[in-house]
C-alpha cells in the first residue's frame, strides 16, 4: 500500500461511513457502530431466535471488531445493557449454544482463574447463509426483471415503410 493514498477498499469504507453519518449523525457514528447482516434481523424467527437473543447477539457483535479477536464481554455487562439479569443472559446464551448458533470458549489463566468467555458465531453464520443466498437469488431475479421491463418499455415500435408510405 502506498502511504498517503487510499486504497479502493478504504475509499469505499469512508464513503459508507459518510452515508451512515448522514443517516445517524457524525456524533453517533463517532461514538461507535456495529455491523450486523440484515438477514439475521429479517430471518430471526426462522433461525429460532427471539428478540432477546437478537439483542444479545447485537451486543456481542458490538465487541467483535476483527475476525480473529472474538468478542468476550461478561454476562453482567450484557445483562446491564439489555436490562436483564446475568442469569437470564446466561440461560439464553446456553440455549443458543445448545441450538448450535453460538459457541462459548472458556478462558482461564493459571493463578488468575476464569476470564470472560470468548464467543464464536460460526454456527449462526452457517445457519444464516442459506437465507442470505435465497435473498441474493431473489435480488438478482428482480434486477433481471427490471432490466427486461426497461428493455421492453425503451424499445421504439418500428413500422415497415414501403416507398415512403405506410
Amino acid at each position: 500500500m502506498v502511504t498517503g493514498k487510499k486504497t479502493t477498499k478504504q475509499a469505499e469504507a469512508a464513503k459508507e461511513l459518510r452515508v451512515n453519518e448522514e443517516k445517524w449523525s457524525p456524533e453517533l457514528m463517532a461514538a461507535g457502530w456495529t455491523a450486523l447482516p440484515s438477514v439475521l434481523i429479517e430471518r430471526q424467527a426462522a433461525l429460532g431466535l427471539d428478540p432477546l437473543d437478537i439483542n444479545i447477539i447485537l451486543h456481542l457483535s458490538s465487541y467483535w471488531w476483527t475476525h480473529d479477536n472474538k468478542p468476550h464481554p461478561s454476562k453482567k455487562t450484557i445483562a446491564d445493557a439489555v436490562g436483564m439479569t446475568a442469569r437470564t443472559v446466561q440461560r439464553r446464551i446456553a440455549k443458543m449454544e445448545a441450538d448450535g448458533l453460538i459457541r462459548r470458549e472458556e478462558r482461564r489463566i493459571a493463578g488468575r482463574g476464569s476470564l470472560t468467555n470468548l464467543y464464536h458465531f460460526d454456527g449462526l453464520i452457517t445457519a444464516a447463509k442459506p437465507y442470505a443466498e435465497e435473498k441474493l437469488i431473489e435480488r438478482a431475479r428482480r434486477a433481471n426483471e427490471d432490466k427486461a421491463r426497461v428493455r421492453r418499455k425503451g424499445r421504439p415500435k418500428l413500422k415497415v415503410m414501403d416507398g415512403g408510405t405506410e
